[in-house]
């Protein structure tokens, strides 16, 4: 029997945010502005945004330019210019990290939920990171907040077929571009107040190349995915004239509720393992009803998911890129060490689940 290759390890996370930020109070004096005049509870506003615990977030463009990008195809083009700038920025924080230069990569993974280019973003980064002409490329669309650990696991994928290789995953998200101003849904208005901007890159080596060099890092033990039938308006876009209109569901805590505790317990006991054992738990920043519903039907100890909230008060939802700030910051702070498990999970539209396993 053919001995199975070793696992494929995170080497790095890189992290960018566009440089032009608001605090939430800011956002929301902005909010009454627009939609004052309306026929709308701006008292309402106010309320839902505040809810959220979001204390800012980064936006892809000056706050007062989005007055000015009034149709689809205005918002689309400032997308893709700046998701090419904070893809280049993210990637190369992470290459630097891993001590990799941009010739060394094989392939690049591309995930996004908040814009639409071809060629794709990850083309056009090509020249800019002057990669390899041969280098691989897979730009995924549509899977919202789950990307983030879906596109860890297809790279993961990709590295157990060739375990000599280098993957890097690329997220960007920029959600302050697909509002719909005149939407006074409130899934929009929530979405207004919940999602921010930003990029996270992570390289991955396969398994043979990483036991070459010795060099530390998460491996990718295992990976799953759960889709729920019948719950496609759970969440994700309506396409309308006017862009992206949000489909956002009350019912995505009772969906974590319904459904996570099962599909964890699963996971974790194929691999040998149950919760208590599981050190570093690494969610999607859904919100905080979402990651409420993770803490309690999860049995979480206290602080199980304290760089989730704080990445979610800072930044915001950041979708895709949401759960990669979190590992990033779990890598960053040294405190994994030789030994330990961590549970890297996130949800988005389908509904799904996708479920990394992380060993150190």
């Amino acid at each position: 029997m053919t001995a199975r290759p070793p696992s494929p390890v995170v080497r790095a996370v890189g992290r960018a945010l566009p440089k032009h930020y608001a605090d939430q109070e800011t956002l929301i004096a902005a909010f009454r502005e627009a939609w004052a005049g309306a026929h709308f509870n701006v008292d309402r506003l106010e309320e839902l945004h505040r809810a959220v615990q979001v204390s800012g977030r980064y936006l892809a463009v000056p706050i007062e330019r989005y007055k000015e990008l009034t149709s689809f195809a205005e918002r689309n083009r400032a997308w893709t210019e700046a998701a090419v700038a904070l893809g280049e920025e993210a990637v190369r924080a992470a290459l630097d990290h891993a001590a990799l230069r941009p010739d060394e990569v094989d392939h690049l993974f591309f995930v996004t939920t908040t814009g639409i280019a071809t060629p794709s973003i990850d083309a056009r980064l090509v020249n800019r990171l002057n990669l390899r002409a041969d280098v691989r490329r897979t730009p995924i669309f549509g899977l919202g907040c789950a990307a983030g650990a879906a596109g860890i696991a297809r790279a993961s994928d990709f590295l157990r077929a060739f375990p000599d290789r280098v993957a890097v995953l690329l997220s960007v998200e920029l959600c302050s571009l697909t509002l719909q101003r005149d939407d006074f849904s409130i899934p929009n208005i929530i979405s207004s107040g919940l999602f921010g901007d930003g990029a996270a890159a992570v390289v991955l080596v396969g398994g043979s190349r990483a036991e070459s060099q010795g060099r530390d890092g998460a491996r990718v033990a295992a990976t799953a995915s759960v889709f729920y039938r019948d719950t496609e308006r759970v969440m994700g876009w309506d396409i309308v004239d006017s862009g992206f209109k949000v489909v956002l569901s009350a019912k995505v805590p009772d969906v974590v509720r319904d459904h996570v505790l099962r599909d964890v317990d699963a996971f974790l006991a194929a691999q040998g393992l149950d919760r208590p054992r599981i050190r570093h738990w690494i969610a999607h920043t859904g919100g905080p009803k979402v990651l409420q519903a993770f803490e309690e039907t999860l049995q979480l100890p206290p602080g199980a998911l304290a760089r989730s909230w704080k990445s979610l008060r800072e930044t915001g939802n950041l979708s895709s890129a949401a759960v990669l700030f979190v590992l990033g910051e779990l890598l960053d702070s040294g405190e994994a060490h030789n030994g330990d498990s961590g549970l890297l999970m996130a949800m988005g539209p389908g509904f799904c689940s996708e479920l990394v396993l992380l060993q150190w």
